[in-house]
């Protein structure tokens, strides 16, 4: 039977306010190690998109088949709120330190096939370990933010942004360094990384500081909650594909550039991404999450419209400002979900990261049926104007998300 307050000691009432205080040291040497295992790690999850024009000459494939492949790497994503539920009660820590290094080599292998099933048993297995990995580390990160959530959430999701950016550019030097088939050479620096984390994070917990709650408990947060943010997934998913998955494949076909080009444009939207994932956590901290979600939501339809009919020399700037308005509210909507579930942090972002995933894959899907329909053009602007479909979605969104006891 539980105990009610009145009947509880006072050492475990001493407990119980220790589980759910928030702790307020911000742990800034271990917050930027997973953070710079996020920028590894992503910067080899980022091959798939500026390598999909090769793949789709060598699998001779249409837009469908070959923007699908892309999610074999979302499919895993089912998994996330297991390995979240999971994460809040042992630590798994080492799903942290291997994922670089599995992930490196899974994606610099694409190049050693040429058959459509084998490629995409490749990125089903990438899909496992990017999803191990980015289960329990935002819930880590949350940890060791103390009061400092968005900051946190800004730094994590920055640094992924990066190797975003620097993907492309690596992926498309490898190809022009040892060739489609050599990129496997890239592996090797994956593998230093997981040795690095190894060495700092081997001690650390992964697990919340507070003590999980039931999920019976957690159920009603989660009604309230994820609603709105699955409206708001949905509606920007295929602004979010076209842009990030399809852009090459865009800038190829429809603007007509070389490869190099290509891969440079997604670059420069993910450089401008770290940027906005940087500022958006930390201005939510400040100004609120919905504030800054609202106005990030309202901007980046526009921008993209633009971007596809004026491509000339307006689409550098549309593509940093992209950047900086189209991918940046990810570490808005994470450090929502931290703030409303400090109990059950990594069964939450398990559930998001999960949700986000799936919303993902049927979002590629989708612009590469309308790409082969109407074309690329016509499918980056449907994306760009069912966007402004999030704006009703983030007033559904709790008012007070944070935590932060004064």
């Amino acid at each position: 039977m539980e105990q009610t307050p009145s009947q509880k000691t006072s050492s475990e009432q001493v407990n119980d306010k220790q589980d759910t205080a928030v702790p307020d040291t911000f742990n800034t040497g271990q917050i930027f190690t997973i953070a710079g295992g996020h920028f590894v790690h992503d910067t080899y999850s980022a091959f798939i998109a500026p390598l999909l024009p090769l793949l789709q000459e060598r699998l001779a494939t249409n837009y469908t088949l070959t923007g699908s492949l892309a999610i074999f790497t979302q499919l895993p994503s089912l998994l996330n709120p297991l390995i979240g539920y999971l994460a809040d009660r042992v630590s798994l820590r080492y799903f942290i330190i291997l994922a670089p290094g599995i992930t490196a080599t899974l994606m610099s292998s694409l190049g050693i096939v040429n058959n459509y099933f084998v490629v995409a048993m490749l990125l089903l297995a990438g899909g496992v370990s990017i999803a191990a990995f980015h289960a329990p580390a935002p819930a880590m990160i949350g940890r060791m933010a103390g009061r400092r959530v968005g900051t946190g959430m800004s730094i994590f999701m920055a640094s992924g942004e990066l190797g975003r950016t620097f993907g492309p550019i690596l992926a498309v030097a490898g190809v022009g360094w040892f060739g489609l088939e050599g990129m496997w050479r890239l592996m090797f620096v994956g593998w230093a990384v997981t040795a690095v984390l190894y060495y700092r994070l081997h001690e650390v917990s992964a697990k919340t500081r507070t003590k999980p709650a039931g999920l019976a408990e957690a159920w009603p947060q989660i009604r309230r909650v994820f609603p709105a943010l699955g409206w708001i997934m949905l509606a920007r998913a295929g602004l979010l594909t076209s842009l990030t998955t399809y852009l090459p494949l865009y800038m190829e076909d429809e603007v007509e550039v070389s490869l190099w080009l290509a891969a440079a444009a997604l670059s420069i939207l993910e450089g401008a991404g770290v940027a906005g994932a940087l500022l958006s956590g930390t201005a939510s901290d400040r100004f609120g999450r919905r504030l800054v979600l609202g106005g990030l939501f309202f901007i980046s339809p526009l921008l993209a419209l633009a971007f596809v009919y004026y491509p000339g020399w307006l689409a550098i700037p549309l593509l940093i400002t992209l950047g900086l308005t189209a991918i940046s509210p990810t570490p808005v909507m994470l450090a929502v979900v931290q703030d409303s579930f400090p109990k059950h942090r990594a069964l939450a972002n398990g559930i998001y990261i999960g949700l986000n995933f799936l919303v993902r894959g049927l979002g590629i899907w989708l612009v590469g049926v309308l790409a082969d329909r109407f074309g690329l053009t016509q499918a980056f602007v449907i994306g760009a104007v069912a966007a402004f479909l999030t704006l009703p979605g983030v007033w559904f969104l709790p008012k007070r998300t944070a935590v932060v006891n004064k």
